[in-house]
């Protein structure tokens, strides 16, 4: 049976928000974001989360362990600003139970 995972998401105000996150409905990380409006629209997964725009970086919080970084979002981190080494993007990140517990911050908007 699956079942929702605890995060913790800091948001761009640094506001702090315990979410619940189904790990049935293949979704990622920065569509959990965008479902709890924690936000403004527009300005989280504007490539629809084709690792094509760093507006869903999001900073580990965390030791979770996570799924290795693909080719596709180290380029666009390497091209992205406010990057940090915990940097990752949200969009590549499936919710699995594996994750559940994870901790993290909303990198601030791109000028």
């Amino acid at each position: 049976m699956n079942q929702d995972i605890n995060i913790t998401i800091t948001d761009r105000e640094g506001k702090t928000h315990q979410v619940l996150a189904p790990t049935d409905m293949a979704m990622n990380l920065m569509e959990v974001v965008r479902s709890y409006e924690l936000a403004p629209e527009g300005t989280i997964g504007i490539c629809g989360g084709m690792a094509m725009c760093a507006s869903c970086q999001c900073y580990i919080k965390s030791d979770t362990e996570l799924p290795e970084m693909e080719m596709d979002e180290e380029a666009m981190l390497a091209e992205a600003f406010y990057v940090k080494d915990n940097s990752r993007l949200g969009c590549q990140i499936p919710i699995t139970s594996d994750l559940d517990g994870l901790k993290i911050e909303l990198a601030p908007e791109e000028p």
